[in-house]
């Protein structure tokens, strides 16, 4: 059953493409660089991801919100991202242990969406044009008005967001007794990977996106996560030296999604922004350093670049995308860090990359 106001919305891209559609979350408008989500479940947790701050998520999914919302299926306390797009997003809802409809969740949470899109013709046009910037609507329903706001957005290229997410406050995790401490390092961390770590009995202690590396090592870690986050990894010359800091300490590092990239950036690497990005639950990725496969789950629009990593000599690529041949892992060369680029908490699923924690 769609929203039943049926009040029209309109999308309007970057290049002057329209759609039209049906208005669903509350009346208003929103913009952000549009970006296409593969994974068929796991919306709640998609649309509460950090990494996903300032996007406007196309749910490649016919169906969006039948089974409900529960407020244990999320990733942080907030929708991050700024604006849905869907094919049919549910108001009707299947589902024991739901709390309530999409609907009605994405209001409480001031979200603008838009249903009824033709979502398979819109995420082809992204593959082949490349992520661009957007602007949905169920207020202003003038095509030129909306060209004008969104000529004002700009362009997540060098966008520093990972401080906008990131925790005001210091916070602990798990057993303070225990024999592992970690020092996390927020950029828009994921509560499961938090959960992951704790789960192998680490105690944990997660810091500010800007906290000095001196106050890190206060910490006394056994080892430190750098965690993913959204907006451009090369605009964040901060945590870049922290993670140069860090790594003199000989200490366990591990990275995932923007913490791959600022361990690249730290050893010399360049990063890029992608065509349109990773972003869904199906990825199939090789582990070249046992030569399985795994299905992981991804979201990511910057990626390391692959050339340079190959000449550099302290570096060890560990993983590849098997759909691109983007790089997905690597690992240093006589020290004790290594990341990936794809999330291997993996919320609901699936769960094939999860030895990456106990490593």
């Amino acid at each position: 059953m769609s929203n039943t106001t049926q009040q029209q919305a309109i999308l309007v891209l970057e290049d002057g493409t329209v759609h039209y559609g049906k208005a669903f979350g509350v009346i208003g408008t929103t913009t952000g660089e549009l970006c296409f989500n593969t994974g068929m479940t796991g919306y709640q947790e998609v649309f509460t991801d950090p990494s996903y701050y300032g996007q406007v998520l196309i749910m490649n999914n016919v169906h969006v919100g039948n089974y409900g919302v529960k407020d244990g299926d999320v990733e942080s306390s907030s929708v991050k991202i700024r604006g849905l797009i869907g094919r049919n997003l549910e108001e009707t809802y299947s589902r024991r242990q739901a709390q309530g409809s999409l609907n009605d969740y994405l209001k409480a949470n001031n979200l603008v969406a838009i249903e009824d899109v033709d979502t398979r013709s819109l995420v082809e046009h992204v593959r082949t044009k490349g992520a661009m910037n957007c602007i949905i609507s169920s207020e202003i329903l003038d095509v030129e008005q909306l060209k004008a706001e969104l000529a004002k957005v700009p362009s997540m290229d060098g966008l520093e967001l990972a401080s906008l997410v990131s925790t005001d406050k210091t916070y602990e995790m798990g057993d303070p007794n225990s024999e592992i401490r970690v020092a996390v390092i927020d950029f828009g961390v994921k509560q499961n990977i938090l959960n992951c770590l704790v789960e192998r009995g680490a105690y944990v202690k997660v810091h500010p996106a800007k906290t000095p590396a001196a106050e890190l090592k206060a910490f006394n870690p056994h080892g430190y996560f750098i965690s993913n986050g959204p907006g451009d990894p090369a605009a964040m010359p901060y945590a870049i030296e922290t993670v140069k800091e860090i790594l003199k300490e000989e200490k366990p590092v591990f990275g995932i999604c923007l913490g791959h990239q600022l361990l690249a950036l730290a050893n010399g690497i360049p990063t890029f922004k992608m065509h349109h990005g990773h972003r869904g639950l199906n990825h199939p990725v090789k582990n070249l350093v046992t030569g399985l496969c795994e299905i992981t789950t991804q979201n990511h629009g910057f990626g390391v670049d692959p050339e340079a990593v190959k000449k550099a000599d302290h570096i060890e690529v560990t993983h590849v995308n098997l759909n691109d041949k983007s790089i997905e892992g690597i690992r240093l060369k006589g020290k004790p860090a290594f990341s990936v680029q794809y999330h291997p908490e993996a919320t609901p699923g699936p769960h094939d990359s999860r030895y990456l924690f106990d490593d």
